[in-house]
Parts: C-alpha cells; structure tokens; sequence
C-alpha cells in the first residue's frame, strides 16, 4: 500500500526520488520522506500529506544516492516522527520499509532495550535492530542486515542505507513487492515499476526472502545464507504518456472515458486476423481439465468475479465458486478434486491474493492470474497470466480494470466453449457484442451533464444510499455501492432487490436514496415491484435501465447489449453517479481518504 524508491550513482539523486514518489500517489498514502547522501552532507526530509509538500522542503538537497518513501499509516497516526526513512539509534542507518512486521514489540522488548524511540512504527524497530548488530555487535553491515531478517517475521519490502557509505543500497522482501530498476551507469529501487519508468524500462524482480545488494554498477542477488541467486532481467510494458491526466481534471474521470477504448484493445489483444478469438491454449487445457474454477479476489476484482460467474459456467461447462482472499487465505474450503484458482487483481500485487496463491502453489493447485500489470507479483507466481490491456490505472477508485476483468474472462469462456463444442459459445459473437457495449458506453459518457444534475437532486447532502438489483443487476449494485462509499463516503450498500423486505427496508425512510439497475427481461419487472415498496416508503428512486426493459420513466436510459455483457455497460453510469456525488462535495476524486490503490499488506 506504501511506496519505494532508491538510487545509486546518480547526480539527480534528488529529482529521480521526487519523481519517482510522484509516480506512486495513486498507491494511496499520508506522508513521504527522502534521505538523501553522496553530496556534501547528508539530508533526511519528511512531510506530512501531499508528494508536492515533501517537493517544496528540499531545495538544496543534493546527492548521488537515495532512498523515498510514500507511507499509509498501519502504525502510529500520520506524522513526521512516523513518516519514512527512520533512522537507527545512532543515525547511522537509514530505513524505509513497506508491510507488516508481526513480532516488533517481541523484538523491541527482547533486543531494544534503553534505546529512543522517534515514532509509533514498526520500521523505526527493524533499523534499530540493524543498528544494534552492526555498531553494538560489530557486525559488517550486510551481516547485521541477514541477521535482522532472519529474527524479523512477516511482510516486508526493506531499501536500506548506510550514512557513511554512498555506494550501496541493501534490499531485501518478503510478501511485499519491490524491483530493481536498470539505468545506464546507475540503478534504482521502486515497489512498482511505473516510478521509475522514466528512468528506465529493464527491471529485475527479487523472490520472498532474497537479499540484493544494489550499487551504481553491479545489482547481487542472494538468499538470507549468503548462496548467490542468478536472475534476469525482464522490459517493463509500460508507456510514459498514458500516465498523466492530460486535460483532465482527475484520473478516474479520464479512466472511465478510456473504457470504450480499452474493450477495442482487448479484442485486437485477443483475436487474430480473421476476428478468430485466441487464447493461449496453454490456459484453456488448465481450464478443460478442472472440474471446478474459484475465483480469488478483493474489493472490486471480487465483484468482477460474480459478474463473470455465470458466464464462464454457461459456456465453459464447469462450475464457478467466488472465494475472499483475506478469507482464504486462513481458512481454504474443501476443494474439488481437479481444482483450478483464477486470481483476478487490477495490480497483481495484491497481499491477501499472493498468500492464497502461495498455498496453492505448495498445492500443486494450477492457477491463472487476470491482471492489468505485465510483470507483477501475482502474474510472475502463477502458472498462467492474462492481461487486461487497459493502460495505468491510477485514481484509487478502479474503473476500466473492473469492466477489463469481465470483457477479459469473456474471452477465456469463449475459446474454452468453442474447443469444447459448446453451442452457447459457438454462437456468442464476442467481438461483435463487445464492440456493441463499447458504443453503449459512449453513448452514456455524452450524457454526462444529464446523469450529474441527477446525481446533484439525488445524492449531494445525503448520508445514505442504496443500490438494488436481481441476476447481474445484484452483482453491479455491489460494485457500484462500493464506489461510491469508497469515494464520496456515503454510506451505500448493494442488495439483491428481493432481499429487501427480509430486512432492509426497516432503513428506508423519508427521502432515502435508492439507486435501481434493470437489465433483465425476466427479473425487471420483479425489481419493479420492489421499487415501489421502497417509494411508498418514502423512498427518492434513481432507475438505470437497459432499453429491451426501460420505461418512459425510467432516469438513465443504456443500450442493450448481450446479457453477459451487461455488467460492462450497466456499471458505467454508476461510476458517473460516484464521481459526480464526490466532485459536489468537494473531496478529493483520485484520492479518497484511508485508502491504497494497491493493497499490499494483509
């Protein structure tokens, strides 16, 4: 959830950290640091909030070694004491550290004894420990780092530095992603590859429990005994200018207008000349031999799974159970006998995934990644990968790497119903209906000032909302209430529409928001009975509905596109709705408070 950076044996030590930082925002975060040496003195700079406020403190900061750090509280509140690069007792070492350590008050109480203590953080423990062995101990400083991670237990990506000694950076991982980034005559540090794309595109990944010891001309890899690790290095796909916001005012709002486009990459990315859809045949025995297909996820990823879930059942001819992965990560059901885990992540890193992940690998269990990051942990570790093709995603708030998901595994269910003979899939003209909700989705971003002044009457002052739904329509409702708490902090849930009356509707009162998805010839008049429990109720009701069931009085209008599609098409206004609610409450769109773009800590 955090963010690293480093370099070495570079003069603009200071810009590429800035930078580099600068490229992690969308990660989430509360404040950053830098320390900075290799000049003619050394420079530690901390701030609380923004990368631009850290940027403003470091006029004069010079050097030729670094390392940054954007930092998401999980211990102690947001401070400069809290906020990275700690330092040891002496000053002398210099820290910055992504994850969780599970026993720092074990080793606080059993080897920190009489030493200070700046902050609250868990960070500020570990450098303390390194400090200990090498200046107490004697230990050279790469002994006294192995001897610390060895004690050390948890999550953990760890860029360390020595104050005396400019020409080396000691890294070190451990469920928590970080790369090595290649530079002509100088190399770099980051957690994720975008930071330092400007730098440079050939990186090297460290494995969980690998120490790498990284100077200006040479990048050694080595396991915590000190055995050399040979390792490759691999060309990020990232391009710079799909980065930043161009005209627009925020991420998101750029990131929903691309999803038109991003559904015609995905069809160039997996079709062939003739219009033929081709996956690797590879993943389509993986999914021809399991007799069962879960579905790993979190948060939005999660959602796109049961949007998904029915279609890959109906034209792949196997079963299709959705699983949390902060759940099974502690407690893995009785599986079926041919198992096969499909991991959806928007940035392939996520912590509570990569620990399902990990079991399944010493399982045996094949597994494949849906990720939108070549390169990432997730895709690196499983057996097979595709990719969403949808760009950088950058504002918290996911957008096209949720509608990417689904068009993505339309393509896996697709060429496995074809190769199994399945007559569903042998007539779902995928390209053709894809192509269909790309232009469904244009039509909904031009009416963009209809569906904000809806969305101003509706939404502005209120506390809560709801969203309801039947079929797909409950799966949508799901993602669609999670965006809009998750950005305007409304508080919103999303409910199977027949659900209500078992409960639910004892909230309804006098001008409550309820927000109704119609998209189903056989459920929509059900939905319809339900909307008018909830108007009698008092109830302010906001209809989003496709045109094969839409109404005269129906607020939002949407083409109707392929039943499997629908949740593509259908959640696009209710990405409008949430970033219209929190643009007219003045909050921050891309950003929103206590959250990370990628959660890499369990």
């Amino acid at each position: 959830m955090c963010g690293i950076v480093g370099v070495i044996g570079n003069t603009n030590a200071t810009d590429i950290l800035i930078q580099g930082l600068e490229k992690l925002e969308y990660r989430g975060y509360d404040s950053a640091g830098i320390f900075v040496l290799g000049g003619a003195e050394n420079h530690l700079v901390k701030a609380v909030g923004r990368i631009a406020e850290l940027s403003a403190k470091t006029a004069g900061v010079e050097g030729t070694a670094g390392i940054g750090h954007t930092r998401w509280a999980t211990h102690g509140k947001p401070t400069e004491d809290n906020a990275h690069p700690h330092r040891s007792e002496t000053e002398r070492f210099v820290l910055v550290h992504n994850g969780v350590i599970e026993n720092y008050l074990e080793i606080k109480e059993e080897y920190l004894a009489g030493h200070h203590f700046k902050g609250q953080t868990d960070t500020e423990i570990a450098v303390h420990l390194i400090g200990k062995f090498a200046e107490e101990e004697g230990l050279s400083v790469l002994e006294a780092f192995k001897k610390a991670l060895h004690i050390i237990r948890g999550s953990y990506a760890f860029a360390l530095v020595d104050s005396q000694d400019p020409e080396v950076i000691y890294v070190a991982k451990n469920k928590s992603p970080l790369l090595i980034g290649l530079g002509e005559g100088y190399n770099m540090v980051c957690s994720d590859a975008m930071a330092m794309i400007r730098e440079t595109n050939q990186y090297m990944e460290i494995h969980d429990q690998e120490l790498v010891i990284v100077k200006a001309d040479s990048v050694e890899v080595q396991d915590y005994d000190g055995n050399s690790r040979e390792r490759a290095s691999y060309t990020a796909e990232l391009d710079l200018s799909d980065i930043g916001k161009g005209t627009y005012p925020y991420y998101m709002l750029k990131e929903i207008d691309e999803q038109p486009t991003v559904m015609r990459k995905l069809i160039q990315a997996y079709t062939d000349e003739a219009g033929q859809v081709v996956v690797d045949p590879a993943i389509i025995k993986a999914v021809q031999d399991a007799d069962r297909i879960y579905i790993l996820a979190a948060g939005t990823s999660y959602h796109a799974g049961f949007a998904s879930k029915k279609m890959l059942e109906e034209l792949t001819d196997t079963p299709v159970e959705l699983g949390i992965s902060s759940e099974w990560g502690y407690g893995m059901p009785l599986l079926s006998k041919k198992p096969l885990f499909i991991f959806i992540s928007q940035s392939g890193e996520t912590a509570d995934s990569r620990q399902v992940l990990v079991k399944a690998n010493e399982m045996g269990i094949p597994s494949l990644t849906v990720t939108n990051v070549p390169g990432s942990t997730l895709s690196r570790e499983a057996n097979h990968t595709m990719l969403l093709h949808a760009g950088p995603e950058i504002a918290v708030a996911s957008t096209k790497a949720y509608t990417a998901q689904i068009a993505a595994l339309a393509f896996l269910a697709k060429a496995v119903g074809e190769v199994n003979g399945n007559a569903k899939a042998q007539a779902f003209d995928l390209v053709h209906e894809l192509s269909i909700v790309a232009q469904s989705i244009e039509s909904t971003l031009s009416e963009k000032e209809t569906i904000e002044a809806k969305v101003r009457e509706l939404l502005e002052t209120t506390r809560n909302a709801f969203y309801i739904g039947r079929g797909q329509d409950y799966y949508v409702a799901m993602e669609a209430s999670l965006k809009l708490k998750e950005i305007s902090y409304i508080q919103c849930e999303g409910f199977a529409a027949g659900e209500l009356k078992h409960g639910t509707i004892a909230l309804i009162e006098e001008g409550t928001p309820v927000l109704a998805l119609l998209s189903d010839p056989v459920l929509a008049n059900h939905t319809r009975g339900n909307i008018q429990e909830v108007a009698a109720r008092g109830a302010k009701v906001l209809t989003i509905a496709e045109e094969n069931v839409a109404k005269d009085t129906d607020d939002i209008v949407l083409t109707t596109v392929h039943p499997y599609l629908s949740p593509i098409s259908m959640v696009v206004p209710t990405q409008l709705v949430a970033y219209f609610a929190t643009l007219h409450r003045g909050l921050d769109v891309d950003k929103p408070r206590n959250l990370a773009k990628s959660v890499t800590v369990e």
